[in-house]
């Protein structure tokens, strides 16, 4: 059997064979309609309305479909095609699964079956003829059913489009500046399916990683792409429990969680979340899992001021120009140390985990190279910005040395 009959079974039958079925359609129409009614019980209901018509032409459609492909196998089946895609259309804007259509096919063509091969015994027909007879049948109720999920999958799929664009136009509402009126965001939010929290959060990933991402997150998370940036916006983010799933979802990715507020201070949040990330991506800060913005705003006022922290380096730190790179960044590490611990030696050398009198002995050198800047309140300042700034200023730079230790 070639590979077109075998899909196709119909294809192999003398077209004299739809002269012997043609004339039980009527009877095999009604029939079908009666057992489907008494057999599937959401459709045992009186075939009226556009339900109604749609099952009577469905079936009708079919039987007559069936015999035409008997007559002539080339005149395909894309007129009618749409017949079926529109029943698997209709079983979801009915709140319903396939399984009810799926039966209804099954009975219908084992009803059709009986009647016509009744038929093709009173007409004579062969063992052969007949075996074939049922197998097109039952192919031909594949290729409705294929029809109909193709037809379902298209209203689920049109449905997730509509829903993404409701929560997309939502997520652009709460970020607008300035920010979108309580009734309009209320309207969005309807719209969306999406009860407007009291309290949320905003999380950036990267736009490749938000489905990933997703998989993981609350069911009351709303998940979109926003500036080319992954966007969840996490209802009660403070709630019971909730911080550890966001953390047990971002474990294999990278997600900056910008903080707790109400929808007017969303956009806020969500750019220190971008900012956030954009860190995270130059390597300025931890670059696994979770990371909370508001634990790290030191962190971003130097990422964020990098040009201007540079320009306050070039002037604080050019006495250790002169300096060799290994050199330097023993000064710099001292003089780091020198202002975290108040010039204090011993909680210097513990800190460095150096002797205390290394450490006396640095800090002489980097008294004669930086002179009244340890003296001068405003001096330290700027000289401190400058040293944290450093991993910075290195990591932009891409220059990939480790500061090196004495």
């Amino acid at each position: 059997m070639t590979k077109s009959l075998t899909k196709e079974p119909w294809r192999g039958l003398e077209p004299s064979v739809a002269d012997v079925i043609e004339p039980e359609l009527e009877a095999v129409t009604g029939e079908i309609l009666e057992t489907i009614a008494a057999e599937v019980p959401e459709y045992a209901r009186p075939l009226e309305g556009a339900f109604g018509r749609g099952i009577r032409r469905g079936v009708g459609e079919a039987l007559s479909q069936f015999v035409a492909l008997i007559r002539d196998p080339e005149a395909g089946r894309e007129l009618g095609r749409e017949v079926y895609v529109a029943l698997g259309r209709g079983e979801l804007r009915q709140g319903r699964t396939l399984d009810s259509l799926q039966a209804a096919y099954r009975v219908g063509a084992r009803v059709a079956w009986r009647r016509l091969a009744g038929a093709g015994r009173r007409a004579k027909l062969d063992a052969e003829a007949l075996s074939l007879l049922a197998e097109a049948i039952f192919a031909y109720l594949d290729e409705l059913s294929a029809d109909s999920i193709d037809g379902y999958a298209e209203a689920q799929s049109e449905i997730a489009d509509v829903r993404r664009r409701r929560e997309r136009e939502l997520v652009e509402q709460l970020m607008r500046d300035p920010p979108a009126g309580d009734a309009d965001l209320r309207a969005a939010a309807k719209a969306a399916g999406w009860m407007l929290p009291r309290s949320l959060a905003p999380l950036a990933c990267a736009e490749g990683a938000i489905s990933h991402l997703a998989r993981d997150l609350p069911g009351d998370a709303l998940v979109t792409e926003l500036d080319h940036v992954g966007c969840v916006l996490v209802p009660d983010p403070d709630g019971p429990g909730r911080g550890a799933i966001l953390e047990r979802a971002a474990a294999d990715t990278v997600a900056a969680l910008g903080p707790a507020c109400g929808p007017s201070g969303l956009r806020e949040s969500w750019l220190l979340a971008q900012s956030t990330l954009r860190a995270i991506d130059a390597g300025a800060l931890a670059s696994a899992g979770l990371v909370h913005a508001d634990r790290h705003l030191g962190d971003m006022l130097l990422f964020e001021g990098r040009d201007l922290v540079a320009r306050i380096a070039d002037r604080r730190l050019e006495p250790l120009e002169p300096l060799t790179p290994r050199s330097r960044a023993r000064m710099e590490e001292t003089a780091l140390a020198y202002l975290r611990h108040r010039g204090n030696a011993v909680a210097m050398a513990a800190d460095l985990h150096l002797h205390p009198q290394t450490v006396r002995y640095r800090l002489q050198r980097l008294r004669e190279l930086l002179g009244d800047q340890l003296e001068d309140p405003d001096a330290r300042f700027e000289l401190e910005l400058a040293l944290r700034c450093g991993s910075v200023r290195k990591t932009t730079s891409q220059s990939g040395e480790e500061t090196p230790k004495p």
